[in-house]
């Protein structure tokens, strides 16, 4: 019996969720049933300001939108036109004034979006309610910055009058005709869509004989003769023949008055209205529902949160200048273009590995800039007012294209810089030779110099280039002058050594003696006959440098490299040959003839001398020799003695 109860629990317990989450709903959706204001007036009433309430509102709207502004006059029933259209009251409703001030302040919505179905898709339909023309106390600016929002938010503009249609009206319109001139019909791809709001002109009439509203509208929107020239006139004059580019865009729709008490109609019921009034509003419902369509901005519709983005947008490109105009609607539109031109711009900059070569840089800046353009043509909004949008993308590619000059200024010096430093370093390396090689130099010397030219780019190797030369040819004028200084000491130093050689390690007079034909021809004279530098321009120091050179460097061996362990291996060679190769020669030679001889004497018992030159022999072989000799001399007293005996 637990489990059911238990069970019971839970179904109470989500029975009780359930009752709550349709309570907070009800909740919710009650409190959205009334206008809430978006926008209002500032202080000065002269610009406009965003109002939290009904942003709120919009913001939980998540399928596309369509936005339905009514706008008109102060005092021509643009509130209560709306309750007709919503079928609401006016206690429920809009609010409804009867006062010759205006009720609306700013731009109101009704907190509750009625859907609709749209080429199947769902829309979510926005009411909008506008503060009225000519009211007391606003300026002309304030006007025209509510009717300039109306008609870029909306996807409908009912265009309110009362009886007929004003030059004043007509010329109200020039904002919307800019609008219509600027983008309708500049669609250009599905990304870039933008249709400016559809005008239906609404004529509320007492009496409907005679003229169609339509006759009237086209009657309205003819040229008026300006014989005199004015100018209010040829403006107004514009604005009809800009009219036509709507087109279709257009509709006029006749409604007439519900009935003779109007400061009453808030307390009537349909059937105490005029019945061709409840008809006629009815086919004008009708109308409405047929030509909404969803708001749709560079090729797409716009949710609760991306509607009031937009719609901040617009706000601030109206109230940046001291009048609302187009050309700021334009740049607003075409600030997401521009920002994807340019980032295609410097995507195509970010593909050069800077540092490269001033022409390089230029070359890519051009087709980069040719790519960002043509995007921008093929996407940009506005007709007059895009050259400005034109004007500001060349700006801003000029500022990216600095700022890559500049980097490619640093990167370039940075590499040049340490390309000319490894060459000064082994210019430096090459001046403090142990052994002096001109052709080395000159290979160091060349590497350095082919090295930096292919590696140093960009816009500093021109002055690298100058800073190279000068450092190269000093260092080079350096080098010879050191060079054959270091040559003539390495050849008096050469000198003295193969003198010593010559007379104490081989001693071979003919070397010894050549060295010092060449260590007193060195030192003395060139002093007699030749000055220093002139000896350095003699065809006898140019075979003499020849030399040195073959023996000091070439590709297969440097000589300056290997200089001292050659010196230690040469040291160790002579030194083996002067102490331990004649002994070990004279072991292999000399003690078998000794022995031979020793034993051929004891034999047949005569002198066998041995005949080694004593040249061929140091201190200790002469005594060995020397020995020998007297016991030689012993054999031979001693055989004799033994000869006289036996003779005897």
């Amino acid at each position: 019996m637990g489990w059911p109860r238990s069970a019971l629990v839970v179904w109470a317990a989500a029975a009780v969720v359930a009752m709550l989450a349709a309570a907070v709903g009800e909740s919710d959706a009650g409190e959205l049933e009334r206008a809430f204001p978006i926008v209002e007036p500032d202080y000065g009433h002269t610009k406009l300001r965003l109002s939290k309430q009904g942003l709120e509102a919009i913001q939980r709207i998540k399928t596309p939108i369509a936005a339905v502004s009514v706008i008109g006059p102060y005092r021509s029933g643009k509130s209560f036109l709306l309750n007709q259209l919503l079928s609401l009251s006016c206690d429920k409703g809009f609010g409804v004034g009867h006062m010759r001030d205006t009720k609306t302040k700013g731009i109101w919505i009704w907190g509750t979006p009625v859907e609709v179905d749209v080429d199947g898709s769902k829309v979510s339909v926005l009411y909008l309610d506008t503060e009225g023309f000519e009211s007391i106390g606003k300026s002309n600016v304030y006007d025209d910055r509510i009717f300039a929002l109306a008609a870029v938010l909306s996807s409908l503009l009912v265009y309110n009058l009362p009886e007929t249609i004003r030059e004043a009206d007509i010329s109200r319109l020039s904002f919307a005709v800019e609008l219509a001139e600027e983008f309708y019909g500049r669609v250009k791809g599905q990304d870039v869509a933008f249709e400016p709001a559809k005008l239906l002109w609404l004529i509320q009439r007492d009496f409907l004989q005679g003229k169609s509203v339509q006759q009237m509208v086209d009657e309205a929107l003819q040229r008026v003769p300006n014989t005199n020239g004015d100018k209010y006139i040829d403006e107004v004059n514009q604005i009809r023949d800009s009219l036509a580019v709507m087109g279709d865009n257009s509709t006029a729709f006749s409604l007439p008055q519900p009935h003779l008490q109007r400061t009453k109609l808030c307390d009537m019921e349909d059937q105490e209205l005029e019945p061709l009034y409840v008809q006629r509003r009815d086919e004008l419902k009708q109308l409405v529902a047929s030509m909404i369509k969803p708001k749709i901005v560079q090729g797409r519709t716009l949710n609760g949160k991306e509607f009031v983005s937009f719609l901040g947008q617009i706000l601030e490109a109206l109230n940046k200048g001291e009048i609302p105009s187009t050309g700021s609607l334009v740049e607003v539109f075409n600030k997401g273009i521009l920002e994807r031109c340019l980032k295609l711009y410097n995507k195509r900059m970010e593909g050069v590995g800077l540092p490269v070569s001033v022409d390089k840089l230029q070359h890519v800046h051009v087709l980069a800039e040719d790519e960002a353009r043509k995007l921008f043509d093929k996407q940009h909004f506005g007709k007059h007012y895009a050259a400005q949008s034109f004007l500001n993308l060349d700006e801003e590619i000029k500022k990216v294209l600095r700022n890559y000059g500049l980097a490619n200024e640093y990167q370039s010096s940075k590499l040049c810089e340490a390309r000319f430093s490894e060459c000064e370093d082994k210019m430096d390396h090459l001046q403090a030779l142990k052994l002096p090689s001109m052709a080395k130099f000159n290979a160091g010397f060349l590497r350095c110099n082919q090295s930096f030219v292919m590696e140093c780019v960009g816009p500093a190797k021109e002055n690298y280039e100058h800073r190279m030369s000068k450092m190269l040819a000093r260092s080079h004028a350096l080098f010879v002058r050191e060079y054959n200084n270091k040559l003539f000491n390495w050849l008096v130093t050469f000198s003295l050594i193969m003198v010593v050689i010559g007379r104490f390690v081989i001693k071979l007079l003919l070397l010894e003696v050549a060295a010092w034909v060449m260590f007193i021809f060195l030192e003395t004279y060139t002093r007699l006959f030749w000055s220093s530098d002139s000896l350095y321009y003699n065809p006898v120091w140019h075979i003499i440098v020849s030399s040195w050179e073959t023996i000091v460097y070439s590709p297969v061996l440097d000589l300056d490299r290997w200089a001292v362990p050659i010196v230690i291996m040469v040291s160790f060679l002579a030194l083996y040959w002067r102490c331990i190769g004649p002994r070990q020669r004279i072991s292999r030679s000399l003690l078998p003839l000794y022995n031979g001889s020793f034993r051929s004497a004891s034999r047949q018992g005569q002198i066998n001398p041995l005949h080694i030159r004593e040249t061929e022999l140091d201190g200790s072989m002469v005594q060995i020799v020397r020995q020998d000799r007297r016991y030689n001399r012993k054999a031979m007293v001693s055989d004799s003695f033994h000869s006289h005996a036996s003779g005897g």
